[in-house]
């Protein structure tokens, strides 16, 4: 009678224990190769951002509000979402800190619009600088609901700048837009005389 020689048993647990390792480490390979690709895609950005600013390094300091601005005709708090050269949606101007969006309060008075920015750059647009004011869906790459986006064009060192705001009371856009515009549409002489008289308020449903 023949005899087989017995099989050894298969450590099963060896061998699942060695899996497991090989997974893990498989595992880490994947974390440690995405965490690189977002560090690349961010220095590309930071580059991109730097870039950007070095072309627009001509555009002048932005002014600051006077001493003595007038009396307020309208007053918002919101957000500011960015500036683009006017008519350019996508064009983002990062000079001077203009690229970051934030919080804002804006102020419409005689001298013009003061734009303050809790964490950002302050700026001032003097009311012989304004050009126009219309509603918008859109500005540097930000998307809304049709309206949703007050859009002051200015101009600034022989530039041309469309600036977007949302405010906290997407009524006020309209009043807004209907001053900017009475505003601009004066004469240079007769826009503070103008303005003392033009003391619009707006009120509107909280977002």
């Amino acid at each position: 009678m023949l005899h087989l020689p017995l099989a050894l048993p298969v450590p099963v647990a060896a061998e699942q224990k060695s899996a497991e390792v090989t997974d893990w480490a498989a595992r880490a390979g994947w974390v440690v190769g995405l965490l690189l690709f977002i560090a690349f895609v961010y220095w590309l950005m930071r580059q991109g951002w730097k870039w950007r600013g070095s072309l627009q390094s001509g555009l002048p300091e932005l002014p600051t509000a006077p001493d003595t601005p007038g009396t307020a005709t309208l007053a918002m708090t919101g957000r500011y979402h960015g500036s683009t050269t006017a008519g350019q949606w996508l064009d983002r101007i990062v000079a001077h800190g203009l690229g970051a969006r934030s919080r804002v309060e804006l102020t419409l008075t005689d001298a013009g619009l003061d734009v303050v920015r809790p964490g950002a750059n302050d700026f001032f647009v003097p009311a012989a600088q304004l050009r126009e004011a219309r509603l918008d869906k859109g500005i540097a790459g930000k998307v809304l609901a049709e309206g949703g986006l007050l859009i002051v064009t200015w101009e600034h060192g022989g530039t041309l700048i469309d600036s977007g705001f949302r405010s906290d009371r997407s009524a006020e856009h309209t009043a807004w837009v209907e001053a900017v515009n009475a505003l601009t549409a004066l004469p240079q002489g007769s826009r503070n005389a103008a303005t003392d008289t033009m003391h619009v308020t707006t009120e509107g449903p909280a977002r």
